[in-house]
Order: C-alpha cells, then sequence, then structure tokens
C-alpha cells in the first residue's frame, strides 16, 4: 500500500486523516474501516474503528500487523465498490485536488540520519584534502535530526536567516514499524514499515564550522526535514535496492544515480541502532545522499523560489520549494554570554 496523511478542510477547520493512494485520489482508511464493521453487523463500529485503525499515522504504526491487515482490507472494499459512505455518511474517497498532502509521517518519534553512499563519502574526503577515515567502512555511521521540523509535499521549506549556502540532500527514508532492541538483521527486517523520499535540508557554511569542531551537525541541519508523498509499505518493497533516482531543480536534470550505491542495507543500519538501545513504531532512519546527489557535490546552490523534485522509481516524486530567506543575522559569538 502506499499510505499518506492528507488535510481535508471542514467547516471546523482542517482535519488530518491516515489514507491510502487509490487511482486518482486518495482513501480515508479510518472511517473505511467503520463501514466496513458496520456492513459487520458490528456494534460501536466507529469506537472499533478508532481503536483498530487510527486516523493518524503514529497510532497506526503502534497498531502494527492489525492495523496493517485492517487497512489492506478496508482499501480492498472501496477498490470493489462495497463500500461507498462511512458508518455515519462520512466521505471515504478524495480526489486528489480535494485534499492536501501532508509528509506521510508528520511527527517521527526519532530522526537518525545515515552516512550510506561510499562515493559520497569519498568524495567529501577528497574535498576536505583527506582520505575516507577506515573506520566508515567497520560501522554505519549516523547523526540524530530534529524530528519535529518536518515538511511535505507541495510544501514551502524557510530559508534559516544564518545561513548563505542553503542546500538539500536526496535521500530515502525508512520508517520502523515494530519496537525493538538487539535486533539482528534478519529481525531487523521485519521491523520496517515501510519507504519514502526523505530531503535532509542543510546550511553548508554553519555546518562546516560545526563540524570542524567535533560536534553535529545541529543548527546546520536540525531546520528541516522534507517527507513524501507517500510511505510504501515494506510488503511491497523489502528494500529499496536499484531503484533509479532522479533529481531536478526547477524542471532542469540535475544528477540521476540509483539506490544500489549504499554501503549497508537498511535492516542493518536498524540492527546497528537497536543494539542497547529501543527503537520504536515511527521512528525515521535516513540512507543519507549518492554522489551528486545534493549541491554541495555538484557545486551548483538552489535559490530563494527553485522548484526541487526528487524521484525515485516506485516512491513516486516529492516537490518542495525553496523558501525566502530573511533578514541574515549571525550565529557566531566572541567572549562570554
Amino acid at each position: 500500500m502506499k499510505l499518506v496523511t492528507f488535510e481535508v478542510s471542514t467547516p471546523l477547520g482542517p482535519f488530518e486523516r491516515l489514507g491510502a493512494l487509490l487511482e486518482g485520489g486518495m482513501v480515508d482508511l479510518n472511517f473505511a474501516c467503520a463501514a466496513r464493521l458496520a456492513a459487520q453487523g458490528k456494534a460501536a463500529p466507529r469506537r472499533l474503528a478508532d481503536a483498530l485503525l487510527p486516523a493518524e499515522m503514529l497510532a497506526f504504526l503502534d497498531g502494527g500487523s492489525e492495523a496493517l491487515e485492517a487497512a489492506r482490507e478496508a482499501l480492498e472494499d472501496v477498490r470493489r465498490g462495497r463500500l461507498e459512505a462511512g458508518s455515519r455518511g462520512e466521505r471515504l474517497v478524495y480526489k486528489e485536488d480535494e485534499a492536501r498532502l501532508l509528509a506521510p509521517l508528520p511527527r517521527p518519534r526519532a530522526l537518525r540520519d545515515f552516512f550510506a553512499f561510499e562515493e559520497h563519502a569519498l568524495q567529501g574526503a577528497k574535498r576536505r584534502g583527506e582520505p575516507l577515515a577506515p573506520q566508515w567502512y567497520d560501522q554505519p555511521v549516523y547523526y540524530k535530526g530534529n524530528h519535529r521540523e518536518i515538511y511535505g509535499p507541495g510544501d514551502t521549506v524557510p530559508w534559516p536567516s544564518y545561513t548563505r549556502r542553503f542546500d538539500f540532500e536526496f535521500e530515502i527514508g525508512c520508517v520502523v514499524g515494530k519496537k525493538g532492541r538487539d535486533l539482528s538483521v534478519e529481525q531487523a527486517a521485519r521491523h520496517i514499515a515501510g519507504y519514502t523520499i526523505l530531503n535532509d535540508f542543510s546550511a553548508r557554511d554553519i555546518q562546516k564550522s560545526e563540524m570542524v569542531c567535533r560536534m553535529g551537525p545541529a543548527k546546520g541541519k536540525d531546520f528541516a526535514t522534507g517527507l513524501g508523498p507517500y510511505l510504501l509499505t515494506a510488503d511491497e518493497l523489502p528494500e529499496p535496492e536499484g531503484l533509479k533516482m532522479t533529481l531536478k531543480v526547477n524542471g532542469e536534470p540535475w544528477s540521476e544515480s540509483s539506490s544500489t550505491g549504499r554501503r549497508w542495507s537498511f535492516p542493518l543500519m536498524l540492527s546497528h541502532v537497536s543494539q542497547e538501545e529501543t527503537v520504536y513504531p515511527g521512528d525515521l532512519l535516513g540512507s543519507g545522499t549518492y554522489y551528486k546527489g545534493c549541491g554541495l557535490d555538484l557545486e551548483r546552490w538552489v535559490k530563494p523560489g527553485d522548484v526541487l523534485e526528487l524521484t525515485v522509481e516506485r516512491l513516486g516524486t516529492l516537490r518542495q520549494v525553496v523558501g525566502a530567506p530573511k533578514a541574515q543575522r549571525r550565529l557566531l559569538y566572541s567572549g562570554p554570554h
């Protein structure tokens, strides 16, 4: 399934709902589940649906395999025309232009972003005039990002006031679907809910000054992460290997690559994270970018108003707009404060 989070306008204001893509539109899975339960003669179908198939992505992921199976069944009933309205007459299907797609996982529980593409790592070391550290080959390294600044399809991503080097990184994101700890690689594969496109935005000048101090990245990364357009469930894509990745800016092709260039698989990366640490449904892992999947590698820099299009075979296209910078201000200090 292609799971989405979408927003609909109502007289009471906008409401966020969990859905699944259907040809030309999206299905409200929670209301479809309630309609299905009502058709089966179940008492209090809305209450049962809220428990079995919640209308919010994190709560849905917490429901595990039962929620996933309920979503499959509800979607299939809508697809076959068995359900036309909710248990109280609620609308079940929206066309693409009748609802606004949000990030499929608007509120990840955690964000860990890896550095998994070897050529990107090698070229970064070359720019710094040093060899790639041999430790890179011994472990899948990552940083912990800000899981609260998430931007979805069509969003304008703010340009931080403190940077003159706004950049992006074209990545694949992996969403955890089950709680676990000390997972083997084989176990970790069964704890993955699915995959999406991830855009790791960067303030390169700030990131550089942070990393010189052997800390971070922090303010160089924490202002924004892009996700979307949907979460493709792991039963349809067990591992995103060999997928074509295409980057365009304002419709102009900037680079093309494949997800094959990763040294580490997502099950291995998730297994690594879980050692002596508990992972939870809704945790988000990023792959890191491929070589030339960012402006830094390409020596090309985006400008305010530019439209970024990140396309991954089977995962769709994430389109986002670069925002206009606010009045410039510095993040550098001198002396005690």
